[in-house]
């Protein structure tokens, strides 16, 4: 029952946030822990968790050190890709987008521009760049849309059924396969939270802060 009352919070919440956005679209240190295999993701610590509240320059500060360990790996892997198709995968709430540190009728949302910029990043190394979200699908536009508006490149954009909302995690593991089955390598997955990573389908999983479930 709390992960149900979690997900409809969630959901409730980037509702509303897309929701209000229709009007204007239309007129601390991360550590090594925190970058996990994709199998081993939901054993990953959260650099900060300690922290009282979120506090928004702790969150960039921990956000920024784990993309310094992604660089380097999608630099790595995308050097001698060949013909390999590869993809990288990204959450979107505060993960490409600072939606927990913005009010909801003010848009677009901010990127995280740390991430954004590692989307950039991948994208100039010919790495395709997917979001897979717990957003629910008639938000498509606006979502895609802010993402737009805000620098990220983008090769493909999932969103949820009402009914996959109830087991996101199994979604998001769904999708990533879906990718595979495009025929890339999904040589990276960030998120921030362990159901961003359940399933695997990808070489690395990145996780960045949630704070024991604050950041959702």
């Amino acid at each position: 029952m709390h992960a149900r009352a979690t997900i409809a919070r969630r959901a409730a919440t980037v509702t509303a946030a897309i929701t209000l956005a229709a009007v204007p679209a239309t007129a601390a240190t991360a550590t090594a822990a925190e970058t996990t295999p994709a199998g081993n993701a939901s054993t990953a610590s959260t650099a900060g968790a300690a922290v009282s509240g979120v506090d928004y320059a702790t969150w960039k500060q921990d956000v920024a050190a784990v993309v310094a360990q992604a660089r380097p790996w999608i630099e790595s892997r995308s050097a001698d890709a060949g013909t390999e198709k590869q993809a990288i995968v990204l959450d979107i709430d505060n993960t490409a987008l600072e939606t927990y540190f913005h009010p909801i009728w003010k848009q677009p949302t901010p990127a995280v521009a740390d991430v954004r910029d590692l989307a950039r990043y991948a994208d100039s190394r010919g790495v395709a760049v997917f979001f897979v979200t717990a957003r629910p699908g008639f938000v498509g536009s606006l979502t895609e849309w802010n993402l737009k508006q805000t620098g990220y490149p983008i090769d493909g954009l999932y969103l949820t059924d009402l009914i996959d909302l109830f087991e996101v995690s199994a979604y998001k593991t769904e999708k990533r396969a879906e990718i595979e089955a495009k025929g890339y390598k999904i040589i990276a997955n960030i998120g921030n939270s362990a159901g961003d990573f359940a399933g695997g389908h990808a070489e690395r999983a990145f996780k960045l802060p949630d704070y024991d479930g604050r950041l959702f």
